[in-house]
Protein backbone atom coordinates (compact mmCIF):
# COMPACT_ATOMS: atom_id res chain seq x y z
CA UNK A 1 0.00 0.00 0.00
CA UNK A 2 1.52 3.37 -0.99
CA UNK A 3 2.56 5.71 1.80
CA UNK A 4 0.54 8.84 2.57
CA UNK A 5 1.75 12.21 1.20
CA UNK A 6 4.23 13.69 3.69
CA UNK A 7 3.18 16.49 6.03
CA UNK A 8 6.69 17.08 7.33
CA UNK A 9 10.25 17.34 6.00
CA UNK A 10 12.33 14.17 6.11
CA UNK A 11 15.83 13.50 4.79
CA UNK A 12 17.54 10.18 5.42
CA UNK A 13 20.12 7.92 3.82
CA UNK A 14 18.84 5.39 1.31
CA UNK A 15 18.99 1.82 2.59
CA UNK A 16 20.52 0.24 -0.52
CA UNK A 17 21.84 2.82 -3.01
CA UNK A 18 24.11 5.76 -2.29
CA UNK A 19 21.81 8.74 -1.97
CA UNK A 20 19.07 10.32 0.11
CA UNK A 21 15.34 9.77 0.58
CA UNK A 22 13.64 13.19 0.63
CA UNK A 23 10.05 14.02 1.58
CA UNK A 24 8.40 17.40 2.08
CA UNK A 25 4.86 18.83 1.97
CA UNK A 26 3.60 19.10 -1.60
CA UNK A 27 3.78 22.43 -3.37
CA UNK A 28 3.83 22.55 -7.18
CA UNK A 29 6.25 25.47 -7.40
CA UNK A 30 8.56 23.91 -4.80
CA UNK A 31 8.57 20.58 -6.65
CA UNK A 32 9.45 22.37 -9.88
CA UNK A 33 12.39 24.13 -8.23
CA UNK A 34 13.44 20.86 -6.59
CA UNK A 35 13.51 19.01 -9.92
CA UNK A 36 15.44 21.84 -11.53
CA UNK A 37 18.04 21.73 -8.74
CA UNK A 38 18.22 17.90 -8.61
CA UNK A 39 17.49 16.65 -12.16
CA UNK A 40 18.59 13.09 -11.29
CA UNK A 41 15.98 12.80 -8.52
CA UNK A 42 13.41 10.01 -8.93
CA UNK A 43 9.93 9.84 -7.39
CA UNK A 44 8.75 6.69 -5.58
CA UNK A 45 4.97 6.17 -5.40
CA UNK A 46 5.43 3.41 -2.81
CA UNK A 47 7.55 5.51 -0.43
CA UNK A 48 5.79 8.75 -1.39
CA UNK A 49 9.21 10.42 -1.41
CA UNK A 50 12.05 11.43 -3.73
CA UNK A 51 15.32 9.56 -4.14
CA UNK A 52 18.34 11.79 -4.84
CA UNK A 53 21.45 9.81 -5.86
CA UNK A 54 24.97 10.65 -4.72
CA UNK A 55 27.12 10.19 -1.62
CA UNK A 56 26.65 13.87 -0.63
CA UNK A 57 22.93 13.99 -1.46
CA UNK A 58 21.75 14.41 2.15
CA UNK A 59 23.89 17.47 2.75
CA UNK A 60 23.09 19.07 -0.63
CA UNK A 61 19.34 18.62 -0.20
CA UNK A 62 19.48 19.89 3.39
CA UNK A 63 21.22 23.11 2.32
CA UNK A 64 18.71 23.63 -0.49
CA UNK A 65 15.64 23.04 1.72
CA UNK A 66 16.99 25.34 4.41
CA UNK A 67 17.00 28.12 1.85
CA UNK A 68 13.63 27.19 0.34
CA UNK A 69 11.56 26.49 3.48
CA UNK A 70 12.69 28.81 6.28
CA UNK A 71 9.20 29.15 7.85
CA UNK A 72 8.48 25.42 7.77
CA UNK A 73 11.91 24.66 9.24
CA UNK A 74 11.39 27.21 12.01
CA UNK A 75 8.17 25.39 12.93
CA UNK A 76 10.02 22.04 12.85
CA UNK A 77 12.71 23.49 15.13
CA UNK A 78 10.07 24.64 17.60
CA UNK A 79 8.44 21.23 17.60
CA UNK A 80 11.83 19.55 18.12
CA UNK A 81 12.67 21.94 20.96
CA UNK A 82 9.41 21.04 22.70
CA UNK A 83 10.17 17.33 22.23
CA UNK A 84 13.64 17.80 23.73
CA UNK A 85 12.21 19.64 26.75
CA UNK A 86 9.78 16.78 27.33
CA UNK A 87 12.31 13.97 26.72
CA UNK A 88 15.91 15.29 26.72
CA UNK A 89 19.01 13.33 25.76
CA UNK A 90 21.06 13.15 28.96
CA UNK A 91 24.78 12.99 28.13
CA UNK A 92 28.03 14.68 29.05
CA UNK A 93 28.71 15.01 25.31
CA UNK A 94 25.56 16.98 24.54
CA UNK A 95 24.50 20.52 25.41
CA UNK A 96 21.15 22.17 24.68
CA UNK A 97 21.49 25.74 23.46
CA UNK A 98 20.25 27.57 20.37
CA UNK A 99 21.02 24.25 18.69
CA UNK A 100 21.83 20.85 20.10
CA UNK A 101 25.61 21.00 20.55
CA UNK A 102 27.62 17.78 20.40
CA UNK A 103 31.19 17.89 21.73
CA UNK A 104 33.19 14.63 21.82
CA UNK A 105 36.79 13.44 21.49
CA UNK A 106 37.76 12.73 17.90
CA UNK A 107 36.16 9.56 16.59
CA UNK A 108 35.54 8.49 13.00
CA UNK A 109 32.41 6.63 14.14
CA UNK A 110 31.02 9.81 15.71
CA UNK A 111 31.72 11.79 12.55
CA UNK A 112 30.13 9.20 10.29
CA UNK A 113 26.99 9.11 12.44
CA UNK A 114 26.65 12.89 12.61
CA UNK A 115 27.16 13.24 8.88
CA UNK A 116 24.06 11.10 8.49
CA UNK A 117 21.95 13.52 10.58
CA UNK A 118 20.15 16.07 8.37
CA UNK A 119 21.31 19.66 8.85
CA UNK A 120 24.06 18.68 11.30
CA UNK A 121 27.09 20.90 10.69
CA UNK A 122 30.62 21.15 12.03
CA UNK A 123 31.40 24.47 13.77
CA UNK A 124 35.07 25.00 12.97
CA UNK A 125 35.55 27.85 15.44
CA UNK A 126 33.79 26.21 18.37
CA UNK A 127 35.08 22.74 17.44
CA UNK A 128 31.63 21.25 18.01
CA UNK A 129 28.84 19.75 15.93
CA UNK A 130 25.63 21.78 15.80
CA UNK A 131 22.38 19.92 15.22
CA UNK A 132 19.14 21.93 14.83
CA UNK A 133 16.18 20.76 16.86
CA UNK A 134 14.35 19.76 13.68
CA UNK A 135 16.83 16.85 13.45
CA UNK A 136 16.33 15.69 17.03
CA UNK A 137 14.75 12.34 16.14
CA UNK A 138 17.52 11.52 13.64
CA UNK A 139 20.11 12.37 16.29
CA UNK A 140 18.28 10.34 18.92
CA UNK A 141 18.22 7.27 16.63
CA UNK A 142 22.03 7.14 16.42
CA UNK A 143 22.94 8.63 19.80
CA UNK A 144 23.77 5.31 21.48
CA UNK A 145 26.37 4.59 18.80
CA UNK A 146 27.77 8.13 19.15
CA UNK A 147 28.07 7.92 22.95
CA UNK A 148 29.73 4.50 22.91
CA UNK A 149 32.26 5.66 20.30
CA UNK A 150 32.92 8.89 22.22
CA UNK A 151 33.67 7.00 25.44
CA UNK A 152 36.05 4.69 23.58
CA UNK A 153 37.80 7.77 22.18
CA UNK A 154 38.48 9.32 25.59
CA UNK A 155 42.26 9.70 26.17
CA UNK A 156 42.15 7.58 29.34
CA UNK A 157 40.32 4.79 27.55
CA UNK A 158 42.73 4.91 24.60
CA UNK A 159 45.65 4.73 27.02
CA UNK A 160 44.12 1.73 28.80
CA UNK A 161 43.68 -0.15 25.52
CA UNK A 162 47.24 0.65 24.48
CA UNK A 163 48.58 -0.74 27.75
CA UNK A 164 46.53 -3.90 27.31
CA UNK A 165 47.77 -4.26 23.76
CA UNK A 166 51.40 -3.95 24.85
CA UNK A 167 50.93 -6.89 27.20
CA UNK A 168 49.33 -9.07 24.51
CA UNK A 169 51.34 -11.77 22.65
CA UNK A 170 50.33 -10.20 19.29
CA UNK A 171 51.97 -6.86 20.08
CA UNK A 172 55.28 -7.65 18.35
CA UNK A 173 53.52 -8.52 15.09
CA UNK A 174 51.31 -5.44 15.30
CA UNK A 175 54.32 -3.23 15.92
CA UNK A 176 56.11 -4.72 12.92
CA UNK A 177 53.11 -4.16 10.67
CA UNK A 178 52.77 -0.55 11.79
CA UNK A 179 56.45 0.01 10.98
CA UNK A 180 55.88 -1.33 7.48
CA UNK A 181 52.80 0.85 7.10
CA UNK A 182 54.88 3.93 7.89
CA UNK A 183 57.44 2.78 5.33
CA UNK A 184 54.57 2.30 2.86
CA UNK A 185 55.43 -1.29 2.11
CA UNK A 186 53.07 -4.19 1.59
CA UNK A 187 53.72 -7.92 1.16
CA UNK A 188 52.25 -9.75 -1.84
CA UNK A 189 53.00 -13.09 -3.56
CA UNK A 190 56.02 -12.77 -5.84
CA UNK A 191 54.12 -14.48 -8.65
CA UNK A 192 51.05 -12.18 -8.39
CA UNK A 193 52.28 -8.60 -8.27
CA UNK A 194 49.62 -5.89 -8.66
CA UNK A 195 49.79 -3.62 -11.74
CA UNK A 196 51.96 -0.56 -11.06
CA UNK A 197 50.51 2.93 -11.42
CA UNK A 198 46.88 1.79 -11.09
CA UNK A 199 44.70 2.00 -7.94
CA UNK A 200 44.05 -1.40 -6.36
CA UNK A 201 42.36 -2.35 -3.09
CA UNK A 202 44.50 -3.81 -0.28
CA UNK A 203 44.36 -4.25 3.49
CA UNK A 204 45.78 -0.70 3.60
CA UNK A 205 42.87 0.62 1.56
CA UNK A 206 43.12 1.71 -2.06
CA UNK A 207 46.75 2.35 -3.03
CA UNK A 208 48.84 2.89 -6.13
CA UNK A 209 51.85 0.57 -6.42
CA UNK A 210 55.04 2.44 -7.25
CA UNK A 211 57.41 -0.53 -7.56
CA UNK A 212 59.31 -3.29 -5.77
CA UNK A 213 62.97 -4.01 -5.08
CA UNK A 214 62.30 -7.76 -4.88
CA UNK A 215 63.15 -8.07 -1.17
CA UNK A 216 61.68 -11.27 0.31
CA UNK A 217 59.57 -10.99 3.45
CA UNK A 218 58.51 -13.15 6.36
CA UNK A 219 54.95 -14.20 5.46
CA UNK A 220 53.79 -14.49 9.06
CA UNK A 221 54.45 -10.85 9.89
CA UNK A 222 53.06 -9.25 6.77
CA UNK A 223 49.61 -7.75 6.22
CA UNK A 224 47.50 -9.42 3.61
CA UNK A 225 49.73 -12.47 3.38
CA UNK A 226 48.46 -14.64 6.24
CA UNK A 227 45.81 -16.33 4.11
CA UNK A 228 48.23 -17.16 1.32
CA UNK A 229 50.06 -20.47 1.03
CA UNK A 230 53.07 -20.66 3.34
CA UNK A 231 55.19 -22.15 0.56
CA UNK A 232 54.83 -19.12 -1.70
CA UNK A 233 57.54 -16.46 -1.69
CA UNK A 234 56.38 -12.94 -0.90
CA UNK A 235 58.07 -9.66 -1.76
CA UNK A 236 57.69 -6.11 -0.54
CA UNK A 237 55.99 -3.61 -2.83
CA UNK A 238 56.03 0.15 -2.32
CA UNK A 239 52.85 2.20 -2.55
CA UNK A 240 51.41 5.70 -2.31
CA UNK A 241 47.93 7.07 -1.83
CA UNK A 242 45.97 7.67 -5.05
CA UNK A 243 44.86 11.12 -6.13
CA UNK A 244 41.21 12.03 -6.52
CA UNK A 245 41.66 12.16 -10.29
CA UNK A 246 43.10 8.62 -10.33
CA UNK A 247 40.20 7.35 -8.23
CA UNK A 248 37.64 8.97 -10.53
CA UNK A 249 39.27 7.32 -13.57
CA UNK A 250 39.25 3.87 -11.92
CA UNK A 251 36.51 1.48 -12.97
CA UNK A 252 34.94 -0.57 -10.15
CA UNK A 253 34.96 -4.36 -10.10
CA UNK A 254 31.81 -6.04 -11.41
CA UNK A 255 31.72 -8.44 -8.45
CA UNK A 256 32.98 -8.82 -4.90
CA UNK A 257 36.56 -10.18 -4.63
CA UNK A 258 36.78 -13.94 -4.04
CA UNK A 259 38.95 -15.68 -1.45
CA UNK A 260 42.01 -16.21 -3.74
CA UNK A 261 42.03 -12.49 -4.59
CA UNK A 262 41.83 -11.49 -0.93
CA UNK A 263 44.49 -14.06 -0.04
CA UNK A 264 46.99 -12.57 -2.47
CA UNK A 265 46.57 -9.19 -0.74
CA UNK A 266 45.08 -7.03 -3.51
CA UNK A 267 42.03 -6.85 -5.78
CA UNK A 268 40.07 -4.53 -8.05
CA UNK A 269 38.13 -2.10 -5.79
CA UNK A 270 34.35 -2.34 -5.65
CA UNK A 271 32.04 0.61 -6.23
CA UNK A 272 31.48 1.12 -2.49
CA UNK A 273 35.23 1.04 -1.82
CA UNK A 274 35.83 3.58 -4.57
CA UNK A 275 33.08 5.88 -3.29
CA UNK A 276 34.56 5.92 0.21
CA UNK A 277 38.09 6.51 -1.12
CA UNK A 278 36.89 9.33 -3.39
CA UNK A 279 35.11 10.99 -0.49
CA UNK A 280 38.25 10.89 1.65
CA UNK A 281 40.48 12.08 -1.23
CA UNK A 282 38.11 14.97 -1.93
CA UNK A 283 38.16 15.95 1.74
CA UNK A 284 41.98 15.82 1.82
CA UNK A 285 42.31 17.95 -1.34
CA UNK A 286 39.79 20.47 0.00
CA UNK A 287 41.70 20.73 3.31
CA UNK A 288 45.00 21.19 1.43
CA UNK A 289 43.46 23.94 -0.69
CA UNK A 290 42.17 25.67 2.45
CA UNK A 291 45.61 25.56 4.09
CA UNK A 292 47.24 26.95 0.93
CA UNK A 293 44.73 29.80 0.79
CA UNK A 294 45.42 30.70 4.42
CA UNK A 295 49.18 30.77 3.82
CA UNK A 296 48.85 32.86 0.65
Amino acid sequence: MPAQPPDRIEIRAADEDAGAIVAFPYDAALVERFRARFPAARWSDHACAWFVPGTTAERRVAVWLQRELPEHLAFADERGRDAFSFDPIESEYLEANGDVIVRTPYSRTVIDNLRGVPWAAWDREGKVWRVPYRSLEALRSCWLSIEIAARRAEPSERKRRREELKRSPEFADIKQREAERRRKRLAVPASQLPPPGRPVMTVRGIVVVTGSDGELVDVGGADGAEAAADTEDHVWIFWRSPTLEELIRTWPARREPDMPERARGWWQPTLEELREARRKAKSIERAAATRSARLA
